[in-house]
């Protein structure tokens, strides 16, 4: 089915260059491209971005520093990665709003659901940064979070394959690809979709779950068309 409002969760290293660089902005401007269409079909969208391309938290703890504190950076990095892609969508004429669940007076709105389904109203993109804003919860669980404050319909878990394998693709020919899982069928199988707080989220509250390749044009439009594209993570199977 067709979703009505929709959030999609994409790593921060997808907005990154091979050469090194945090935000390549030709990447930037290809998925404000993608999302265009969707748009046009009148789906509300909600972006969740990790900072994975500036720093993670848990980098920081390996070196020896504080989870902690080095969790708050990694917020930080998200809430850079948001407000790059609401720019990007605005200089392409589509109206955007960053929303941040750490108060950054004067660089972006903090996020409330009140505001949230306001903006939707008024025809923006929503990109919510900062996580949750509460330290060791991945971008993954604020995602979860993030679609189930916003009554999303689906959670889009945007990679660059065409779906869940039981190994990864990239490295081993026979890996198995799947049409359709269930959260404990993830969970159970260690499939790393999402991590397991994420599913467990979207589980009890049953928000079915699409994993699909980001990099591949024309697959988001045709996943919000309603197209089984990539796998679908849910309770029940289609």
């Amino acid at each position: 089915m067709k979703p009505r409002r929709v959030l999609i969760k994409l790593s921060g290293e997808a907005l990154g260059s091979e050469n090194g660089s945090a935000l390549e902005k030709s990447i930037l401007l290809r998925f404000a491209e993608e999302i265009k269409p969707a748009l046009e079909d009148g789906v509300q969208l909600g972006i969740v971005v990790g900072g994975g391309n500036f720093l993670r938290g848990a980098d920081f703890q390996k070196l020896g520093f504080n989870r902690i504190r080095g969790d708050h950076m990694g917020m930080m990095a998200t809430v850079i990665n948001s407000l790059a892609i609401a720019e990007t969508l605005d200089s392409v004429g589509i109206s955007a709003t960053a929303q941040s669940s750490i108060a950054l007076d004067g660089t972006c709105e903090v996020f409330s659901r009140t505001a949230a389904l306001e903006r939707f109203a008024q025809g923006h993109v929503l990109c919510f940064g900062g996580g949750t804003g509460s330290p060791l919860f991945t971008t993954d669980s604020a995602a979860a979070l993030r679609a189930l404050e916003i009554d999303a319909d689906l959670l889009i878990k945007a990679t660059k394959v065409d779906g869940v394998y039981d190994k990864d693709p990239m490295k081993f020919s026979d890996a198995k690809r799947y049409d359709q899982l269930s959260y404990d069928e993830v969970i159970q199988q260690d499939l790393k979709v999402m991590d397991t707080s994420a599913i467990s989220l979207c589980r009890d509250h049953n928000l079915p779950i699409r994993v699909f390749d980001f990099t591949t044009p024309g697959e988001l439009k045709k996943l919000l068309k309603g197209e089984a594209i990539g796998t679908h993570v849910g309770e029940q199977h289609v």
